[in-house]
């Protein structure tokens, strides 16, 4: 009989929450001068946050769980919002070129989204889940830093690389990647003191504090 867990659904509706939020506000590009990126990494980091959480918590098999259910859920927030975009209009609605530009996302945004996203938060909790092992559950920030460093990295190139590439010039490509990596980081480092308070408090609440020795970490995997 699987162990229930007080808190795991409200982390897992935060993480789902960030996930399909931040989507929506990728849609703009934000320049503040020392970094120029997508709207949605503002709060696309806490993401990697609660995916850390869970992982430390409650092991890998459990963050998968709640990865594939944010993956799922942000497909099909996609395909209604394209969906929805494509049906005839009320007659007195004059906002649909409004709505086809900030909501109705070309299937290129939602590929580079969906394959970033999967990438990014499966190899931020395998990292972090062999690094907890490696340090014998010490030294909890260079497990959630040091995943981040990984995982923020491959899905800032991915969605970039194939939402705008051929779209924006060279030169941006590489500045958008390079903001988003050093903002998402920065965040993840800012918020590490807050980590240590919400890992302390669940592990203490829920009786867990899950190894992943005989995990199998193959993502497709029961």
């Amino acid at each position: 009989m699987e162990k229930s867990y007080k808190y795991f659904s409200v982390i897992s509706v935060f993480f789902v929450s960030v996930l399909l939020i931040s989507n929506i506000a990728s849609t703009k590009i934000v320049d503040l001068k020392w970094f120029t990126f997508d709207g949605g990494t503002l709060l696309f980091p806490l993401s990697y946050i609660f995916g850390d959480i869970l992982t430390e918590v409650y092991g890998y098999k459990k963050s998968k769980q709640v990865i594939w259910l944010g993956f799922f859920s942000a497909l099909m927030m996609a395909l209604v919002l394209m969906l929805v975009g494509k049906l005839p209009s009320a007659s007195d609605w004059n906002n649909q070129d409004a709505y086809n530009l900030i909501l109705g996302s070309t299937p290129r945004i939602i590929l580079a989204s969906l394959v970033a996203y999967f990438c990014g938060e499966f190899i931020n909790s395998f990292i972090l889940a062999k690094m907890k092992i490696l340090t014998k559950g010490k030294w909890l920030w260079t497990r959630t830093v040091g995943s981040t460093l990984v995982g923020e990295f491959i899905d800032s190139l991915i969605f970039v690389v194939i939402a705008f590439a051929g779209i924006l010039p060279t030169s941006l490509l590489i500045t958008l990647i390079i903001s988003n990596y050093i903002f998402k980081t920065l965040i993840e480092i800012l918020f590490t003191p807050l980590t240590y308070k919400i890992v302390k408090f669940l592990k203490s609440r829920e009786g867990e504090d899950f190894y992943d020795y005989k995990t199998n970490f193959n993502p497709f995997s029961n």
